[in-house]
């Protein structure tokens, strides 16, 4: 069959026109592809804003429980964000959040930049905490990881006091080492103590002048240690003056020590074999107000003109008002307080003045009793070790300093640790 060349002609023409209409609608489905593509990417990405201070968040972020406590605290550390620096840092702080039982987080805390660690000392036994942290810029805050839920314990012994257990231990040994020496009669050595062996003195004195002996216990109550010494001492004195058919005259400023000093004599009495020598108006009570009892107490002072004044216990900004009273009347003062702001007072106004511990020290000083001696001796090793202790501290500081020598610093460190309250 023989085709016409017009015929060929319009083939050919409806073939390109067919082609190019096929391009034609190619080049419209490709760009409508295009722009659905760049609408999804735009709305999956968005690019920042230039003004954002971007930072990174913290990492490593672990909740444990603080050890040696009685499960009330949790410890936080974790390490800061990179973008917090020393100098131009873009972090502003960080801010802690807390969830209790998986409730909604709240805020617990907000930390100054530079912070790697917290300790969160509100939470109970027997609950679950979480937290996160957020670090935050000017206008930019980011997350960090969860912590996994953990519930504070309480720990019965803390193993950080090895050393402190040790010590205690030893002191322990030594005072029964000294109790069992002193029970089978081996006599330990006390130095001697002026205003303890002066009391046979003083009493005496006012035996022979037909004077009374005044007896002031301090202006605390019973649950003052001080309070507590100055009636063993009080034992001695009445059972002296029981001896020496004296008479004590005792103002106190609380009931509780009235009845007490007024057992403590009455027994006195009848070891002496003199109980009907006692009277309950040997103590009496006059007021708890403190100036009020200084004023009668120096009244009584003028009146009876006491040969003999002990200044026994606790005493405040009373206790030089009645030693010049004492002094100004001529009596034989003998004192003794664990106060050292009041030591000076009865050193310029007394004749004796039991200083600091040795007030304590008396009830063994008097009595000879193992039990008490030996508490004494094993107290005074306590002290000798602590003596020790405080001069190796300073030498190590000092040379550590000084000459920079390595192992000084590591007693110096080793001491602390020890030693260190926290």
């Amino acid at each position: 069959m023989r085709v016409g060349k017009s015929t060929f002609l319009h083939l050919c023409l409806a073939f390109s026109l067919s082609l190019i209409l096929i391009l034609i609608l190619l080049t419209l489905v490709s760009a409508q592809e295009v722009d659905s593509l760049r609408s999804s990417t735009d709305s999956a990405y968005t690019i920042p804003d230039s003004g954002l201070v971007l930072v990174a968040p913290v990492t490593s972020l672990i909740a444990e429980d603080y050890k040696y406590d009685d499960g009330e605290q949790l410890k936080l550390s974790w390490v800061p964000s990179i973008d917090d620096q020393l100098v131009d840092s873009k972090v502003l702080g960080y801010r802690l959040f807390r969830s209790i039982d998986g409730g909604t987080p709240e805020i617990l805390a907000k930390l100054p930049p530079g912070t790697n660690s917290f300790l969160d000392r509100t939470v109970q036994r027997e609950r679950k905490y979480q937290y996160y942290l957020e670090t935050f810029s000017e206008n930019f805050v980011v997350q960090s990881i969860v912590t996994a839920a953990i519930s504070p314990e309480r720990e019965w012994l803390n193993l950080d006091r090895g050393w402190l257990f040790i010590i205690a231990l030893f002191i322990s040994i030594a005072i029964i080492f000294f109790v069992e020496k002193a029970k089978r009669g081996h006599k330990l050595y006390v130095r001697k103590i002026a205003g303890l062996e002066a009391i046979d003195e003083a009493v005496g004195r006012a035996t022979e002048m037909g004077r009374p002996v005044l007896f002031i216990p301090g202006i605390n109550d019973m649950d003052d240690v001080q309070t507590l010494a100055a009636l063993t001492i009080l034992g001695r004195v009445s059972r002296t003056i029981a001896d020496y058919d004296s008479q004590i005259f005792m103002p106190v400023s609380r009931s509780l020590v009235m009845t007490a000093a007024r057992e403590t004599i009455k027994t006195s009495y009848m070891a002496a074999g003199r109980p009907d020598a006692y009277s309950d108006d040997m103590v009496n009570y006059v007021t708890d107000e403190q100036f009020g009892y200084v004023a009668a107490v120096d009244g009584l002072m003028v009146r009876e003109r006491p040969a003999t004044v002990f200044l026994l216990g606790a005493f405040f900004a009373e206790s030089l008002i009645l030693a010049e009273t004492g002094n100004s009347v001529g009596a034989i003062q003998i004192a003794g307080t664990a106060r050292p702001a009041q030591l000076p007072f009865f050193i310029a106004a007394c004749d004796f003045t039991l200083i600091g511990e040795e007030l304590f020290a008396a009830s063994a000083y008097l009595s000879g009793e193992p039990r008490q001696l030996g508490s004494l001796k094993g107290q005074d090793v306590g002290k000798g070790l602590a003596m020790s202790v405080i001069i190796l501290g300073v030498l190590a500081v000092t040379i550590a300093t000084a000459w920079d020598v390595e192992i000084m610093h590591n007693v110096h460190n080793w001491l602390l640790g020890v030693f260190s309250s926290n």
